[in-house]
């Protein structure tokens, strides 16, 4: 393993990471020694061996091979000019190592000399790290760990109704939408049927009132739910220590509701910031979760996906086939990142009813015998094709001129259109 000399890199290097620590091998472009080393994951160490780096190969461009798009080795590695990193997909080092180590071995020092490997062979399938603007870089941080947040509050929420219902499943029924701060609010003040029975009516009327509650027919029959109803249980074994757990849980959903809230302003004014934003913005349903979602799914490079067929790979929405002698299957693609998937597919079930195409042609995918997720990924599909066009000319998505297109083609989408006005 020899790397060519008139090789614009002075070394090529492959890191297998770790939490704690690194294990690096470095090949010099002329030699044929393989250096091993162990580097700590702390900033002091890092910087040293950057640094000892740089006077030893006079600033050229290193080359740097390793499992990670982001993480804190890679932000590490990114404030030197130098280094130009390769990542590689943890998949296909995986079959790498399979290939010459059919026995499953495996060994960290061993995983950083088959990335080097993979570098020097096999740059060309390669795509150097090239990092967005930070505003945009924020914007995909913001947007991910909102999603989170949100998967939080439902875990927890659905944790809260069953608690409820072992003890006091009236409360369910007072209020259908349990994500909210009202919600939160009532069961703070009373936590039991019987603290609820006990209170004054005017007291709860008051409670409704002052939340936006207007009718006074949906009030009455609150109360009236509360009120005139018998326990489902009085064995205080259950209603004690579901009350604490109701209590505990309940502060974690205030906590993660105003969590959710700030995130929602600081994406607001950062996508506000990037002029590509304006694009997505305009999106029917798009507003104001999932534009900037979309806008991270394509980024600001315009060189980052070659062709549609390229982002709907990358986000997976295009289906994987497979072919072997006379057999053929088509399967779900799980390389992908799941978050940009899921903000693709998920504003397309939004357009459905919002744009008249949209919705043609999710009802035709029904009628053909797809499920809803299967319709809705082929319309995500669909619609990737054209945002990926208005992406590419700067041009923000219109309907008109979209069924235009759409008749000038002879779509028979136009037809089902026209039985369906």
């Amino acid at each position: 393993m020899n790397p060519p000399s008139n090789h614009p890199f002075a070394a090529f290097i492959g890191i297998d990471w770790a939490a704690l620590k690194h294990d690096v091998c470095l090949q010099a472009v002329g030699s044929n020694k393989l250096e091993h080393t162990t580097l700590a994951h702390r900033p002091q160490d890092i910087d040293a061996w950057a640094c000892t780096l740089r006077e030893r190969f006079q600033g050229q461009p290193l080359a740097v091979c390793l499992e990670l798009t982001r993480g804190p080795i890679v932000y590490a590695l990114q404030k030197y000019d130098f280094f130009v990193l390769f990542p590689v997909n943890p998949e296909t080092l995986a079959q790498y190592r399979k290939a010459f180590a059919p026995s499953g071995a495996k060994d960290d020092p061993s995983d950083a000399q088959l990335q080097l490997e993979l570098l020097i062979h096999h740059r060309d399938k390669l795509r150097v790290l090239k990092p967005q603007s930070p505003a945009m870089r924020k914007l995909l941080r913001l947007v991910e760990q909102r999603r989170r947040l949100v998967g939080d509050k439902c875990r927890t929420v659905n944790r809260l109704i069953d608690a409820l219902k072992q003890y006091y499943p009236q409360v369910l029924e007072c209020f259908e939408t349990r994500d909210t701060g009202v919600f939160c609010e009532f069961l703070i003040r009373w936590p039991t049927l019987k603290r609820a029975q006990r209170a004054h009516r005017a007291s709860l009327e008051r409670f409704f009132r002052e939340h936006r509650v207007p009718s006074a027919d949906v009030i009455a029959r609150r109360i009236r739910m509360l009120k005139d109803t018998a326990p489902l249980t009085q064995d205080p074994a259950v209603i004690e220590p579901n009350t604490l757990l109701v209590q505990a849980l309940v502060a974690q959903l205030q906590v993660t509701l105003q969590a959710v809230k700030r995130f929602d302003a600081e994406i607001a004014a950062v996508a506000d910031t990037l002029p590509d934003y304006a694009l997505f913005k305009s999106l029917p349903g798009a507003v104001p979760i999932l534009g900037p979602r979309l806008l991270t799914a394509f980024g600001e490079q315009r060189d980052r996906y070659a062709n549609a067929a390229e982002f709907q790979k990358c986000t997976g929405i295009a289906p994987v086939t497979e072919r072997s002698g006379q057999k053929s299957w088509v399967h779900w693609r799980w390389q992908c990142s799941t978050f940009l998937r899921q903000s693709v597919v998920e504003w397309a079930g939004e357009t459905i009813s919002r744009s008249f195409w949209a919705g043609t042609y999710y009802r035709q995918q029904r009628a053909k015998g797809c499920s809803h997720p299967a319709a809705v990924r082929a319309l995500a599909f669909k619609w990737s094709r054209i945002l990926y066009r208005c992406w590419q000319t700067r041009t923000p998505y219109d309907e008109s001129t979209y069924l235009n297109a759409l008749k000038r083609h002879g779509s028979p989408l136009l037809e089902q259109m026209a039985k369906a006005a």
